[in-house]
């Protein structure tokens, strides 16, 4: 007990039981996203603020800013308005960067849209949120996204800019597209800058946002569900600002900080974690490319001299194991993010060794939350930073609970669930999964996790994910975690499939390391006397990848299905 008594106020569970709350020494701001960027502006006008290395830009924080208020007047003077929803349907560009900031100025509601979705999904995601307006690529690799807007607005052939009629996208007025060359029907996006230039009206600007409400919604992405439809999670401005704030925070960021921006902006990583919180404390935003790539990644945080990198764990095992890597000069590094996906052990030791990140740290959290709800200190020990993700974030709540949502004695497994500033609105034109999500005010994530005594959490896997064989619970997470151990392993991933006997099997997808060979009984033969006999792999598969989100989060139900087919587990 004394231990718990020594940490701040609220952050270990009281009574025994699997329930913390956050800090709450530091207030909640009230600030809109412009009045957040404005701050920063005023406070760091002439500091460096953006830097896309692939498309040469280099801003300060003013004029980063009137960027923004360019193509902010830009969207007003075609008639956007306060609350009307505008899509962006592009990769890592400053186009979008400039584009988050500016529909915000403006109060118009950014609709993220995955930059790896196709024509049956782009639908879809403009229909559902009711899009007015869409800012587009005009392409990234394969994914030709112009002639699959075309596809389904066949109308913008004939149509004059800002006047699409289109049978399939009946909300759709107004197609922006990035680039120098003209397409009939869309306004360049350069055309709108300049339309902005000679509309702009600063004091206009300053009027509509400070009418702003910061419990208004502002954001609203798409879930990458694995069943249905995705779910539009709607995100206020309370909700994105505090939380940047409270990550900032966590990770000791200041002025003085460049942080290396790989992950995608279309989600809450890039968005939330990496954009909002620079802005938040005047930090340079380091953006190495369109997509992720390990080499460029490298190449930035040594050229720009970043002191922070963002990544999912997979962004992180491919940096380390680039044939390059010790070409490049990480020395300036001290802290980031591992997030997104869970950390396996061993490469969280990797980043802090190998690359100079002694400061990293872990975030856990949702889109519905905003997105981050737990997160490590960068004073946490190295122990705790490897092996949970950390503690609660301030002014939030956080409880584990059982089937019959009873919260559980410390230590024992439950589901997840988050109350606070951090939880969504809800999900855009959808009661009823809203009411689903969201219990008096508790999010259930869906995750399944242990809070420990002295408030720290482990997620032990996802409620769908634990498998049951023959009577045991079986948590995958805790399965990957020893494979991993394994000298020749990349990455595993591991997932229940049907048995007739026992109910479920345990089946692992390993990716081995460059020039490494292995059977399947060699991973067994690991896994003999080192953990209980019913955890161990009955069915393994090497591969060479595993099938994976944008954002790197794997998807183990396209291996389930693989696996069930290959085997014929249903026949």
């Amino acid at each position: 007990m004394a231990q718990e008594n020594s940490l701040p106020l609220g952050i270990a569970p009281q009574g025994g039981m699997s329930h913390v709350q956050g800090v709450n020494d530091v207030p909640l701001s009230n600030a809109t996203i412009p009045a957040l960027l404005s701050d920063a502006v005023s406070r760091f006008a002439s500091r460096p603020a953006v830097v896309f290395l692939e498309q040469g830009v280099r801003w300060t924080w003013l004029q980063f800013s009137d960027e923004v208020d360019r193509f902010a007047a830009g969207l007003a003077a075609l008639g956007l308005q306060r609350g009307d929803r505008l899509g962006i349907w592009s990769p890592n560009r400053v186009e979008w960067l400039v584009t988050q900031f500016a529909t915000a100025r403006i109060g118009v509601i950014l609709v993220n849209i995955n930059p790896a979705y196709r024509v049956h999904e782009l639908e879809y995601a403009l229909n559902a949120s009711s899009c007015v307006a869409l800012v587009s690529a005009e392409q990234l690799r394969t994914s030709k996204y112009l002639e699959m807007l075309q596809s389904l607005a066949p109308e913008l052939a004939t149509c004059e800019p800002g006047h699409l009629n289109a049978k399939r996208l009946p909300t759709l007025k107004l197609v922006i597209r990035m680039g120098e060359e003209r397409t009939q029907g869309m306004f360049g996006y350069d055309e709108v800058l300049a339309h902005g230039v000679a509309a702009l009206d600063r004091m206009g600007l300053d009027a509509i946002s400070s009418s702003l409400g910061c419990h208004d919604a502002i954001n609203i992405q798409f879930t990458s569900g694995t069943t249905g439809n995705p779910k539009g999670a709607t995100l206020t401005h309370h909700n994105v600002v505090n939380n940047a704030r409270f990550v900032a925070q966590a990770m000791r960021f200041s002025e003085y900080d460049s942080l290396a921006i790989p992950v995608p902006l279309y989600h809450c990583f890039g968005m939330v974690l990496s954009v909002l919180a620079c802005v938040s404390v005047g930090a340079t935003m380091v953006f190495p490319g369109e997509v992720f790539d390990p080499a460029a990644t490298l190449a930035a945080v040594s050229e720009e001299k970043c002191t922070a990198l963002h990544g999912v764990p997979t962004m992180f095992i491919a940096e380390l194991d680039h044939p390059r890597f010790g070409e490049f000069d990480l020395s300036t590094l001290r802290t980031g993010i591992m997030a997104g996906a869970p950390c396996p052990i061993e490469t969280m030791k990797r980043v802090v060794s190998q690359m100079n990140m002694r400061e990293v740290t872990i975030a856990y959290g949702m889109t519905e939350t905003s997105p981050v709800s737990f997160q490590s200190s960068t004073s946490d020990p190295l122990d705790r930073r490897v092996s949970t993700v950390g503690r609660i974030q301030p002014h939030l709540d956080a409880k584990v609970v059982d089937a019959q949502n009873n919260i559980v004695a410390v230590g024992q497994t439950g589901e997840l669930w988050v109350r606070g500033y951090s939880v969504m609105k809800g999900y855009w034109g959808d009661e009823v999964r809203t009411r689903e999500a969201i219990v008096d005010g508790w999010m259930r994530t869906g995750d399944l996790a242990t809070i420990d005594a002295e408030g720290y959490c482990n997620i032990v896997g996802r409620v769908k994910d634990m498998l049951i064989r023959g009577g045991e619970n079986i948590y995958p997470r805790e399965i990957e975690e020893f494979l991993f151990r394994h000298s020749k392993v990349q990455s595993v991933q591991v997932f229940g499939v049907p048995d007739k006997k026992y109910g479920e099997e345990i089946c692992a997808w390993i990716v081995l390391k460059p020039g490494e060979q292995a059977t399947e009984e060699d991973i067994r033969a690991f896994c003999r006397n080192q953990i209980a006999h019913y955890k161990i792999p009955r069915y393994v598969r090497f591969v060479t990848e595993m099938p994976m989100t944008i954002t790197g989060k794997v998807q183990k139900f396209v291996m389930r299905e693989l696996m069930v087919k290959e085997l014929n587990l249903l026949g």
